[in-house]
């Protein structure tokens, strides 16, 4: 299990800037991790907060802002490359979206502090586990919990039938 926080670029193009040196950066190391795990058959997944809202769905005012950091074609387009199965490196599969395809409203984990965003759940969802396929395989549950409001993200858990 690896715990992920990637970079905001929301505050600026110098940000933005940073935000794709480090995907420039990061994307080989899964690369690499997923050419292991094809080698060895070793399981992982990597949880937490990628900053980017990867599909429409993902956010609740989508067309608003699809030129704002987050929902980028740039990031996006990183980010189904993790998910392209034919794509070098490729093939880790979103977990959330395995067990939930359809769902918007419910799967928002971060709201922005300004207006009234998380009491009118105008949300984005920015926090992710992706899994190797097999791995995948075995998520049974999803949760996302917003019975107590800790920072503007969510928890979201992921419910594995694996014996350890």
């Amino acid at each position: 299990m690896i715990s992920a926080y990637l970079p905001s670029g929301s505050s600026g193009d110098e940000r933005q800037q940073a935000k794709y040196r480090f995907l420039d950066r990061f994307g080989p190391w899964i690369d690499a991790l997923m050419h292991e795990h094809k080698t060895t058959g070793r399981e992982f997944v990597i949880c937490g907060d990628w900053n980017i809202a990867h599909k429409e769905i993902d956010l609740k005012n989508w067309k608003s802002n699809q030129k704002n950091s987050g929902f980028l074609p740039e990031e996006r387009a990183w980010m189904t490359k993790l998910l392209d199965s034919n794509a070098p490196g490729g093939g880790m599969v979103d977990v959330y979206r395995q067990l939930q395809p359809t769902a918007t409203d419910a799967c928002y984990t971060w709201w922005s502090n300004r207006g009234q965003a998380y009491a009118n759940n105008v949300g984005w969802r920015l926090d992710y586990h992706l899994a190797t396929p097999a791995l995948a395989q075995l998520a049974r549950t999803e949760a996302i919990y917003k019975g107590q409001k800790f920072s503007d993200h969510a928890p979201i858990t992921i419910g594995y039938d694996l014996a350890l």
